[in-house]
């Protein structure tokens, strides 16, 4: 069985995805060698044409001369280009070796409640540092161990052009780290500002029926152009800060490159060097600080690229991948907890403390409690999302920690609170997003959960697309397709939400049809519930409080001992031990 590759930092990892085109790289090395090689070809041509041909007066010379010149030229520009196309493969290949770690990572980072409501933006990280490869910026990396080599021939030339070059060349580095200086805050401050903008769009999006419906619309507009603005503005100021230094440092290159030839034609004048060394030196200090020019220019890219590399690895390091799981076989119907609590992702104090339970095959076990007693954190722990600190959830013996997700997905149905559907047709919504989905289990879970007359009335019946969200569905028709979802593959557990909090009588009575059906097949059924009505099915409860277990036992006696005050709940599920649907319970 295959194992999962473990690092010690996201760090490691990020380097382990760029080592896998480490013989590009070196391709890329090789050719830059050639290319800087043959930057040497404007140079020597000047130094030939003043020194030779001018003297000589040769035409033929000249010519010759030219054609190979031509010749080095087209061969500098193909590899050239040929190493731009690797390096933007490059950039490529490590987004497609990173794209699903990095979404996956931040899918399972988005189930904290603290990390939830912040932009996700691995993705975008790993887009900048794709973006940084397929831009000039690296090329300066491989072109800078040359500048030595062509201000050492300027030494050759003359010592004076040779420390001018020096000189020249500590400035324009001084002004990297200028720039580096001056421009991290500002950017960083641009990409947060940006984000949180985007984000509060998204938000307003996912939103825009209630943002209608409640008049918020121009307060809305009004609180998204503050932030739009406050981006625009720390944007403009990372781009001033970052365009004024590129522009100082282009504007003393051409100072330098003029400068050169004022001193090469001081020494021709002086009879120390002849006029082909004076034009060849210009050129060279041009081609010398080239590369450091071209960081200052595309700073903002690079210095981006470092913000998603450091949040990247931080993100993977967070999130390690999880190793591969031995398949067990198909689990009874049988739950325990034993001793959980947790604390939630990301926050500090315990919601669930020391709470144990059992359920087995044929029963329905309800959870109640007033809001905020650990009722939907309970229904994340048995459903995997979320891991207790300490004691364990057991399906059939075995921890669920000994399950891969999609494993433990196949074997709990899950219905939450908020029935989420994405942005593909019912059926492939019921099939939980499959790509090939089966059709006749998709009607299967729909019969079960009572929703395959409703389906059969949509535009195209199963094959009616669904916008993300859902938002021409009502909440009654939303539930009934998350109940269908949760049913779907014949799952041995189902765990319920406040599964009728939208349902009608025909949706509960369905409901509870689907649950009895559970049960009669031997599966087991767990309903977090604050109505009474959801319980009615139930053979035991678990009365929650604070976090804390209060009672756990045969319904009926738990409801006697401990909710007396509770009339309600005691005339309408006490009076009638058997409810036969959610509807009957109501008349009685």
């Amino acid at each position: 069985m295959a194992t999962v590759k473990k690092f010690k930092d996201g760090r490691a990892e990020l380097r382990a995805a760029l080592a896998g085109s480490k013989r590009l790289f070196l391709a890329i090395g090789v050719f830059s060698f050639f290319v800087n090689l043959l930057m040497l070809t404007g140079p020597l041509y000047m130094l030939q044409v003043y020194d030779r041909v001018l003297t000589s007066r040769s035409e033929a010379t000249l010519i010759a001369l030219t054609v190979l010149v031509i010749l080095l030229y087209a061969l500098s520009g193909a590899l050239d280009y040929a190493r731009a196309r690797i390096l933007a493969r490059i950039g490529a290949r490590f987004q497609t070796r990173l794209d699903r770690r990095v979404f996956e990572a931040v899918l399972r980072r988005s189930i904290a409640p603290t990390e939830r409501t912040r932009p996700a933006s691995g993705l975008r990280d790993l887009e900048a540092i794709q973006r940084l490869m397929s831009s000039p910026a690296p090329f300066a990396a491989f072109d800078i161990p040359w500048t030595p080599v062509f201000i050492a021939m300027l030494f050759l030339f003359h010592w004076v052009l040779g420390v001018a070059a020096l000189l020249g060349g500590a400035v324009i580095v001084s002004l990297t780290f200028l720039n580096q200086y001056l421009s991290r805050r500002p950017l960083m401050a641009a990409n947060a500002a940006s984000a949180e903008s985007e984000a509060f769009a998204e938000n307003l999006r996912r939103e825009s029926e209630l943002v209608h419906g409640m008049g918020m619309r121009e307060a809305g507009l009004q609180r998204w152009k503050t932030r739009r603005e406050a981006s625009l503005e720390a944007t403009i100021t990372a781009s001033d800060t970052s365009g004024t230094i590129s522009n100082i440092s282009k504007s003393f290159r051409y100072f330098m490159q003029s400068l050169m030839l004022g001193l090469g034609a001081f020494l021709v004048l002086a009879g120390e060097m002849s006029g082909g060394m004076m034009i060849a030196g210009s050129i060279l200090l041009g081609r010398a600080l080239a590369p450091i020019e071209q960081s200052i220019a595309q700073w903002s890219v690079i210095q981006r690229a470092r913000q998603g590399w450091t949040q990247l690895s931080e993100l993977l390091e967070k999130t390690p991948e999880e190793p591969e799981r031995t398949e067990l076989p198909r689990p009874r119907a049988l739950m325990t907890g034993e001793q959980i609590t947790v604390v939630p992702p990301g926050d500090k104090a315990a919601t669930l403390r020391m709470v144990s339970f059992r359920i087995e095959p044929g029963q329905a076990m309800g959870v109640i409690g007033p809001s905020g007693s650990g009722k939907s954190t309970l229904a994340r722990v048995i459903t995997g999302i979320w891991r207790p600190a300490s004691g364990t959830v057991r399906l059939d013996g075995a921890a669920l920690e000994h399950y891969s997700n999609e494993a433990l997905g196949q074997h709990i149905g899950y219905l939450p609170q908020d029935v989420a559907l994405f942005d593909a047709t019912v059926a492939e919504n019921i099939a939980r997003l499959s790509l090939a989905p089966d059709p006749q289990k998709v009607v299967e879970a729909a019969r079960k959960a009572g929703a395959h007359e409703m389906i059969l009335k949509l535009p195209e019946g199963y094959d009616t697309r669904i916008e993300s969200g859902g938002s021409r569905l009502s909440g009654g028709q939303r539930q009934r397709l998350g109940l269908a979802r949760a049913l779907y593959g014949d799952p041995v557990m189902l765990v319920l939400d406040e599964p009728n909090s939208n349902l009608d009588s025909i949706g509960s009575d369905a409901l509870n049809r689907a649950i009895q059906t559970m049960k009669n097949d031997g599966r087991a059924v767990i309903i977090m519930a604050h109505r009474p009505a959801a319980i009615a099915m139930c053979d035991t409860l678990l009365l929650l409080d604070g976090g804390m277990r209060k009672a756990f036992g045969p319904r009926d006696e738990v409801l006697r001992e401990h909710l007396r005050n509770f009339n309600q709940v005691a005339g309408a599920i006490g009076a009638d031990k058997r409810p036969t649907s959610i509807g009957a319970e109501k008349t009685s």
